[in-house]
């Protein structure tokens, strides 16, 4: 079964941290560029940050910049994000996506029509 499955997410205090893991199943990990988004009630889907499959390059939407820090494993078929510092605005679904038409993460956060598999999403709250 082709899928991408999230974990790690949890309530955490504010100034807390969170690591969230995307695991690949039924195809090659290492051939894909990796995302991370976020959706919160009420509001549309935002990018959290990219890797790409080429050189590990990244990116970062600006409000998590500076907190979170995006990285892969293909050979564990596993992406990551480990989030630090964390705010209540971070509050939200976070769900991890996979493309393959881009080696880079040109236009990673407009173009989500462009993923071909997106993981059901792992709720991070954040609250005191």
């Amino acid at each position: 079964q082709l899928q991408l499955v999230e974990s790690g997410g949890g309530l955490v205090q504010p100034g807390g941290s969170l690591r969230l893991s995307c695991v690949a199943s039924g195809f090659p990990l290492e051939y894909y560029t990796i995302s991370w988004f976020r959706q919160a009630p009420g509001k549309e889907r935002e990018g959290v940050s990219c890797i790409d499959n080429n050189n590990g390059r990244t990116k970062y939407g600006d409000s998590v910049k500076g907190r979170f820090t995006i990285s892969r494993d293909d050979a564990m078929k596993t992406a990551y994000l480990q989030m630090n510092n964390l705010k209540p605005e971070d509050t939200a679904v976070y769900y991890c996506a996979a493309r393959s038409r881009f080696s880079s993460c040109v236009n990673w956060n407009v173009q989500l029509h462009e993923y071909d598999y997106w993981g059901q999403g792992t709720q991070v709250t954040v609250s005191s």
